[in-house]
């Protein structure tokens, strides 16, 4: 038996629009991937990229096309799918005669628990989101990152092996993403699944193990932040940062025959230099180059893509390499 808390194969979903329906607009093309227990795992895209269709399609909402989606061992869309399952959708609104308690309480028995079970947890799941003291409190005048973070609450209440989280960390200040963050970690060092999808791409780069990026309903690239930054920047490999301190006539020698712009230093004295350079042998030429003229190497650091950069240049060619292309 798979150990996989989320399995999806050849996904697709495809909507009707236009007149009488004739028109097809496909929002998931085949999609396939898989997330194992214990994981924080990433869904980004840009808007109309399917990453709402698919997280409906795996809670039940949306039905799919084709191909095929199991969420802990069960077909997608399952009552036995759902039931050990929680969810915080984007946007989500609390009814506001409620108080955090009394909010606990009603979403907790749409989750089947009973008053007293709720009683006996919530107080350790307010505490954990930081909202102990607020429990008597109307949501009425909670701040909207307290509404998100009872929104999740709400979804840990069960005590579910999968969180399904769309967009978490809206509205919350960084203080609120900070202690998020720490839940979530928390989660899944106790051995459970996170499927978080936001626009946040450093809340992404600071939290995931994986990330999957969508575009137009394909998936692009499935990995770890790392090797994507890798894989999508493998043309800017050979690419160096160095923070020196000389002469700019003779930092500029020593880069002759290079590709390399050399800049100023916005907070210091010395030059900004980035080089591409095409080998090991000529990074080690233009270290002995410096060093003949006696200019000092602050820093020397090979460049690599952050997740919002590979991320952008993915959404703008559409393409990715793969891992074994990068060392041919």
């Amino acid at each position: 038996m798979s150990d996989a808390v989320i399995e999806v194969n050849g996904l697709k979903k495809t909507f009707s629009d236009g007149f009488l329906g004739l028109k097809k607009v496909p929002a998931l093309r085949g999609v396939t991937f898989e997330v194992p227990r214990g994981e924080i795992f990433g869904l980004l895209g840009p808007n109309g990229a399917g990453k709402t269709t698919l997280i409906k399609i795996l809670l039940g909402i949306v039905r799919k096309s084709g191909g095929s989606a199991s969420v802990l061992g069960y077909s997608a869309g399952t009552r036995r799918s759902r039931v050990r399952v929680g969810y915080l959708p984007e946007g989500h609104r609390l009814p506001r005669h409620l108080t955090g308690n009394t909010a606990l309480e009603y979403y907790g028995g749409l989750s089947g628990l009973s008053s007293g079970e709720v009683r006996r947890r919530r107080g350790a799941i307010l505490e954990e989101v930081d909202l102990a003291k607020w429990g008597n409190t109307s949501v009425r005048k909670y701040s909207k990152g307290m509404q998100q973070r009872i929104g999740l609450a709400q979804a840990m209440l069960h005590d579910p092996d999968l969180l399904i989280l769309d967009e978490p960390t809206d509205g919350v200040d960084p203080v609120g993403r900070a202690k998020i963050r720490e839940v979530l970690n928390r989660w899944r060092d106790q051995g459970k699944t996170v499927f978080l999808n936001s626009h946040l791409l450093q809340e992404i780069e600071l939290v995931c193990d994986r990330v999957a990026i969508l575009v137009k309903g394909e998936l692009k690239i499935v990995d770890d932040v790392a090797s994507i930054s890798r894989r999508v920047g493998a043309d800017q490999l050979n690419e160096v940062r160095f923070s020196l301190q000389g002469s700019k006539a003779d930092i500029e020698a020593a880069f002759a025959g290079t590709t390399a712009t050399v800049t100023p230093a916005e907070k210091s004295a010395g030059f900004n230099v980035q080089a591409r350079l095409a080998t090991q042998k000529e990074i080690d030429a233009c270290l002995d180059d410096l060093r003949r003229r006696e200019i000092s190497i602050r820093s020397m650091v090979p460049h690599q893509l952050s997740l919002e950069e590979a991320f952008l240049k993915l959404v703008r060619t559409g393409t990715a390499p793969k891992e074994a292309d990068i060392f041919e």
